[in-house]
């Protein structure tokens, strides 16, 4: 009769580790040993131990000191196919933007063709037939679409090219895709502003997040308006014709009768813009307008004041997105939907309402 063996913790990391990389989760490259023993609840140093494990067994391959481990296999027995992988962009501005750079290059470093396309979804006016014919037209195996509105994610979905819905109007499709999920966060923040007295709230925001209806974040906030009292209306979600001149039309209609106390303002370069609109007219932030961001951006803790705003952890994205393309490449079926927590983080910006 064999002795039975207790395993250690070590040895139990090692086992869970071993059978998620199995199953493709992680892809390319290990998480680091801090992210690991957070999400496991354990010590830092029984995670190294369980590393150290998989790395002499050569399932992992170590990259230097502060380097994550490269993962050796994937999947044993399975023979991974080099991929053409096209990344569809918003608006070509976003190219060099931390998130979608970052994604470009983890996936080169795996060993796959990335390129972003030569048109973006506003260069194609986020229709579903013009991206439908740039498609056709493109040289690709796979693609990435990003922050794509409901009419153009749902064509993805419909295709049998592989596809990957990188944030935008994802929810409840048969299409693999990865974001924030924002609406914990932006409830509140909107409490956090009502809290605050402001009942003048504008959300400014791109219309493809508007129409033809309001999306889940822009739903959750005119929900928490209503539920507070606040009639929401056109006036907290304004229209605007997209592009510079229209956000700058509706940006000086809003001062003009009812000045808003507080502006909740979606993508950096859009707050950007908005700081130098309201410090053009004379407007102290928080002091006459308080001024809060849907996106996060590591140079708000830079500014004084600190920048109210949404933020979420990026890691989860990217390795969600290399799982994704080694299933491809593995011939694997993935139509997994993942949300990453997001929170809402307060700051100097946001403050008592004007009256």
């Amino acid at each position: 009769m064999s002795k039975w063996k207790v395993q250690s913790i070590p040895e139990q990391i090692a086992a869970y580790l071993r059978e998620e990389i199995s199953l493709g989760r992680w892809g390319g490259v290990m998480p680091g040993r801090n992210e690991l023993a957070k999400e496991l609840d354990v010590g830092i140093s029984s995670v190294q131990e369980a590393l150290r494990m998989l790395q002499e067994e050569g399932l992992l391959v170590h990259q230097g000191a502060g380097q994550v481990r490269r993962i050796k296999d994937v999947n044993s027995g399975s023979e991974k196919r080099r991929l053409r992988i096209a990344i569809l962009l918003y608006e070509a501005f976003t190219m060099s933007a931390g998130i979608f750079s970052e994604v470009a290059h983890l996936l080169q470093d795996s060993g796959y063709e990335v390129f972003f396309a030569k048109s973006t979804l506003l260069d194609l006016k986020m229709s579903a037939s013009r991206v439908a014919k740039f498609v056709e037209k493109t040289e690709a195996d796979a693609w990435i679409v990003c922050s794509a509105g409901r009419e153009v994610t749902q064509w993805f979905a419909a295709q049998s090219k592989p596809a990957f819905a990188l944030f935008g109007s994802r929810r409840g499709l048969p299409l693999p895709s990865v974001g924030p999920d924002l609406v914990p966060a932006i409830v509140a923040a909107t409490r956090r502003l009502i809290g605050y007295g402001h009942q003048r709230i504008v959300m400014l925001v791109r219309p493809d997040r508007r129409l033809p209806l309001p999306a889940a974040l822009e739903r959750a906030f005119l929900e928490e308006l209503a539920a507070n009292g606040i009639t929401p209306g056109p006036y907290h979600l304004p229209d605007w014709d997209d592009g510079i001149d229209g956000f700058q039309t509706r940006l000086s209609s809003l001062f003009q009768v009812q000045p808003p106390t507080a502006l909740i303002v979606d993508e950096l370069m859009l707050f950007i813009a908005t700081q130098q609109f309201l410090s053009k007219k004379r407007l102290r932030v928080p002091e006459d307008v308080s001024l809060f961001s849907l996106g996060s951006n590591a140079a708000f803790a830079w500014c004084d004041p600190k920048v109210a705003h949404l933020h979420h952890d990026p890691s989860p994205v990217l390795r969600r997105v290399l799982e994704w393309a080694n299933h491809v490449a593995l011939g694997k079926k993935d139509l997994r939907e993942t949300h990453i927590r997001a929170q809402f983080v307060d700051g100097g910006t946001i403050g008592p309402a004007k009256h």
